[in-house]
């Protein structure tokens, strides 16, 4: 299987709010989303994507545009979390991002899985679609999710 990948980065806070050690601090994350996408390789004489899975660049505005740009910078907050919720919503035009669960790095993989698999539907007839992701939280610790 031919698969090819694309590494964004963007920023990110939230909370773990059970959790018995720090996490349960307010605090933030350099995250790195790595999208792997596969399909079969275009083949279109004269087109832009001849001989690719899809072009890189289009890769990244489809990811900026479902999920990079929507969480960069955000607070990422369960909905559940009221206080945190309330405290976000005393602030005048605070980016928050409210979810369904709790924001650990494997939720927020399996969300991101969610949009973008939806996002990378088989545009060109090739069978594209989105095989895997992985979303690190640090350098050292994250979750990454398998098209079974």
């Amino acid at each position: 299987m031919l698969t090819i990948t694309r590494k964004l980065e963007f920023d990110a806070g939230h909370r773990i709010p059970d959790h018995k050690s720090q996490c349960r601090n307010l605090h933030g994350h350099r995250y790195t989303l790595d999208i792997t996408l596969t399909g079969a390789v275009i083949q279109a004489e004269g087109n832009s994507d001849n001989g690719m899975i899809m072009d890189f660049s289009d890769i990244k505005a489809l990811a900026k545009e479902h999920l990079v740009d929507v969480w960069d910078h955000a607070f990422l907050v369960y909905e559940k979390d009221d206080k945190v919720r309330e405290f976000l919503a005393s602030l005048p035009g605070h980016k928050t991002v409210v979810i369904d669960r709790i924001p650990t790095v494997e939720n927020l993989a399996q969300i991101a899985f969610d949009i973008l698999k939806a996002a990378y539907t088989d545009r060109f007839g090739t069978g594209l679609h989105l095989h895997k992701l992985v979303l690190h939280e640090t350098p050292n610790c994250w979750a990454e999710i398998t098209d079974a």
